[in-house]
């Protein structure tokens, strides 16, 4: 390995093990791809690069493709959000292999191979049946939506703050407000709360 890849990506899991609310690594979880005959042995190198890497908006030293895919959106009668948007932010980066039109392998430049999700991780371009993401989640909806927790005010249990301040991306939802894509804040399979018991799901829905 370079280097000079090796010593920033060395800074890079330095830093992340000084988070006081680690208590996992991203280190044997689904996204080590360590094992991965394309990783080249590496674990952080299909989404970040210390070097070349793509210019994406909130996305530091961004290694892989981003995919081009227009979504269907999640839409119902009870949803009350009206500024819903085509998958931004982290959103986007998510899907960029979870949405199947991307290989995951392709990162670096490269195109990739046949190395796409399968199953359940491949959530596809119709995301009308998948949990809304890319909306804009403030005290005036949970006002007028009635069965949800004003995040500016109510603790996530995550990492000491509020639900606006650990779990949204510029007060919108996105796919990391509960996926911990790092699994830095527990084990619980990449999510950032244990959901037994829907815990996950009542940090914001009053029910």
């Amino acid at each position: 390995m370079n280097n000079k890849i090796l010593v920033a990506l060395t800074v890079l899991s330095a830093s992340m093990s000084l988070n006081p609310n680690a208590n996992g690594a991203i280190s044997g979880s689904a996204h080590d791809f360590s094992n991965k005959a394309w990783s080249g042995g590496e674990i952080c190198v299909a989404c970040h690069a210390p070097h070349n890497n793509i210019d994406v908006v909130d996305a530091p030293l961004w290694n892989h493709e981003v995919s081009e895919a227009v979504y269907v959106l999640y839409s119902s009668p009870t949803f009350t959000a009206d500024d819903i948007t085509q998958p931004s932010g982290v959103s986007k980066l998510c899907l960029s292999c979870h949405d199947g039109t991307v290989a995951v392998d392709a990162f670096g430049g490269s195109e990739g191979g046949n190395t796409y999700l399968q199953g359940r991780k491949n959530l596809g371009e119709d995301l009308s049946n998948d949990h809304p993401v890319s909306f804009v989640y403030d005290s005036e909806l949970a006002t007028e939506d009635g069965g949800l927790f004003d995040p500016e005010t109510t603790m996530s249990g995550v990492a000491g703050g509020t639900i606006e301040e650990d779990m949204l991306y510029a007060g919108r939802v996105e796919c990391a407000s509960c996926h911990d894509v790092h699994n830095k804040y527990s084990n619980f399979r990449l999510l950032k709360v244990d959901n037994s018991s829907s815990a996950l799901c009542l940090t914001c829905h009053d029910k």
